[in-house]
């Protein structure tokens, strides 16, 4: 049996910071998925000290129907050159069910 991992020494902010750092290619197919879901990218950001906090600051308004995943990357790097010091989520706004149906980390704060 595997032994168990102490991650107090590296905080986490969702599911996916258990795993090893996205490579672009997965980053990419993460938001495809996104994409193919019918659900709307939107990005927020916020600084390393407040990333516990409920309420991230979003950047710009959620990119309806938007089905580049291009489109959606460029926008992700262009709100962490606004903010190199703060951590930048991709989330997929649902429709339908009127919630978040994917929330992930792309880039870490310092």
């Amino acid at each position: 049996m595997a032994e168990i991992q102490d991650y107090k020494s590296t905080p986490k902010y969702e599911t996916f910071s258990y795993l090893p750092a996205m490579t672009p290619d997965k980053m990419r197919r993460q938001i495809a998925y996104v994409i193919s879901q019918g659900w709307n990218p939107g990005i927020e950001h916020v600084e390393p000290a407040r990333a516990d906090a409920y309420y991230w600051y979003m950047w710009k308004l959620p990119m309806f129907g938007e089905q580049s995943v291009d489109v959606v990357i460029a926008e992700l790097e262009a709100c962490h050159r606004a903010h190199p010091n703060n951590h930048v989520r991709l989330i997929g706004y649902d429709n339908y069910s009127q919630s978040q149906g994917s929330s992930f980390v792309v880039f870490r704060g310092r």
